[in-house]
């Protein structure tokens, strides 16, 4: 889309943050729709960059949604941190205890038996017997 940007276009997006992941990402494309003379319009925001004070609200906006952003990682990553002290491990549980993927190992190794059965024998896929 960039690359097709006449003089007075006009990129419209829904909402602003689904144009980019962070702001400096934000920045650099709307410059470059800036050179080549186009403008920036986002309907959830209503700002305009066509105009200077679209502009400014544009940065303030940009930097509000990048700083919460910013915000849930961390409170993300406290609550991970916080999660491990108490013992909880993220993650999905494993779709086999350590008898059936040794059982599936004999059973694949020793009996020679196929994959396919195997997962149906443990209802498990046969990517998942293949990994053990």
């Amino acid at each position: 889309m960039l690359d097709q940007l006449r003089n007075g276009d006009v990129v419209t997006v829904t909402k602003y943050d689904r144009l980019a992941r962070s702001l400096k990402d934000l920045l650099e494309i709307v410059e470059t729709i800036r050179a080549h003379g186009a403008g920036f319009r986002s309907l959830a925001e209503d700002i305009d960059t066509t105009t200077p004070a679209g502009r400014l609200v544009f940065h303030v906006f940009a930097s509000i949604a990048q700083f919460e952003r910013e915000r849930i990682s961390e409170r993300t990553k406290d609550g991970l941190a916080s999660a491990r002290k108490r013992g909880r491990i993220g993650g999905r549980p494993p779709a086999l205890s350590t008898v059936q993927k040794s059982e599936v190992r004999r059973m694949r190794d020793e009996e020679k038996r196929a994959v396919s059965e195997i997962a149906r024998i443990f209802n498990v896929s046969d990517r998942t017997v293949r990994r053990v």
